[in-house]
């Protein structure tokens, strides 16, 4: 690590998901559970597991994604939406302080095609409790101009996170509370990305959400981490 405002300029790639038959449903949309089938993939790499124990929805209609250990292993956790969404506003409704996260956790929102066509939203330390705990990045990362780091600095466990991806430009805010409109007591950070990585629509890309780790880093403080999703809201 270079300082506090940087990330490891490293592409993690997430390899293609293992078919599972353990479909949920999140936000109106059916979702993919992840599951590596006892095998160590990107990114990390990581086992991840399609467990109830690690991937959930509450009563109340709100994502819960999980690391936990079961028999000395570390299961990480993600879904992928069945659909295409495109070119759209996509809106998250966090309902967990991401910002606590361990510092070698990484909470991950984003669209994903392959290793170089990616939008991301990501909360994690990068195994360097100095870094700040939050980024928007456009893949391929390690190119100048493609990726910001901030702070998020929360007020509560509520914040509201998007990008809107356009053909021209992709539209990233971070915000307090939940809810679209703007003003000086909740604005957290905005970046406006006009760069020549914007992904193209090609139907074939999804929205995926997960929380793994970072090079596959037990939590250093060997506790089960947690990111809670109220809402996930796609406008087109």
């Amino acid at each position: 690590m270079l300082s506090s405002s940087c990330a490891p300029d490293i592409n993690e790639p997430d390899r293609q998901v293992v078919q599972t038959d353990r479909i949920i449903k999140f936000s109106g949309y059916d979702w993919i559970v992840r599951t590596s089938d006892d095998e160590r993939v990107g990114p990390g790499p990581n086992y991840f597991s399609d467990s109830e124990d690690n991937v959930w929805v509450d009563e109340n209609g709100r994502l819960h994604l999980k690391i936990v250990q079961r028999g000395g292993i570390w299961y990480c956790s993600g879904i992928i939406l069945k659909q295409s969404l495109g070119y759209g506003q996509y809106v998250f409704y966090l309902a967990s302080d991401v910002s606590k996260l361990d510092q070698h956790a990484v909470g991950g929102l984003f669209t994903y095609l392959n290793d170089e066509e990616e939008i991301d939203i990501e909360f994690s330390r990068w195994s360097d409790p100095e870094n700040q705990d939050s980024q928007f990045a456009i893949q391929p990362a390690d190119r100048s101009g493609n990726k910001e780091r901030y702070d998020l600095n929360l007020l509560t466990e509520h914040s509201t996170h998007s990008f809107n991806w356009q053909r021209d430009r992709i539209d990233f805010f971070s915000r307090q509370g939940h809810g679209l409109s703007v003003d000086e007591n909740n604005r957290i950070h905005e970046w406006t990305y006009k760069g020549n990585d914007i992904p193209s629509h090609k139907g074939t890309e999804r929205l995926r959400l997960n929380l793994w780790l970072f090079r596959g880093q037990v939590p250093s403080d060997a506790k089960e981490q947690e990111m809670i999703i109220e809402k996930v809201e796609f406008i087109k």
